[in-house]
């Protein structure tokens, strides 16, 4: 994951916009091992809105509370779900996830958006992929 962090400063542009530097992070978050969706979701008031991703269409609206990116939105903390069937209101936009990790992006005090990382694999997510893109998120909040 430090080649695809160094990689994912390498591609981050301030003088472009936030949508484009997204697109292109989302791009190489999917080549994380064993995943099957890889994006963002932006918030605008107290709603999720799907923002650049990699993978199978996705739920376009989530509402804060609902779901794992909502709970996390709603929380302001990353959520780690191993088994996604045993997570209470979870919102299965592909049946093919079994675990999610979800972190918010927060500025100013404000989340601006999740990543949302989704695996065909149960417990696929552990504290290395949580401290990665807790990076991640960290880089993100510089475009702003």
């Amino acid at each position: 994951m430090k080649q695809l962090l160094t990689q994912i400063k390498s591609i981050i542009d301030k003088d472009i916009p936030l949508i484009s530097n997204l697109s292109n992070i989302s791009s190489l978050l999917f080549k994380l091992k064993d995943i099957n969706w890889a994006g963002f979701y932006l918030a605008q008031g107290d709603t999720l809105y799907l923002g650049p991703f990699q993978g199978d269409p996705a739920c376009t609206v989530i509402k804060i509370g609902k779901g794992v990116c909502g709970t996390a939105f709603e929380r302001r903390e990353s959520i780690i779900v191993p088994d996604v069937n045993q997570f209470k209101g979870h919102i299965a936009c592909s049946s093919l996830s079994k675990s999610e990790i979800v972190v918010p992006v927060i500025v100013d005090n404000e989340v601006k958006m999740v990543i949302d990382i989704d695996s065909p694999i149960y417990d696929r997510f552990h504290q290395e992929e949580l401290i990665f893109l807790q990076e991640v998120a960290s880089l993100i909040k510089s475009l702003y």
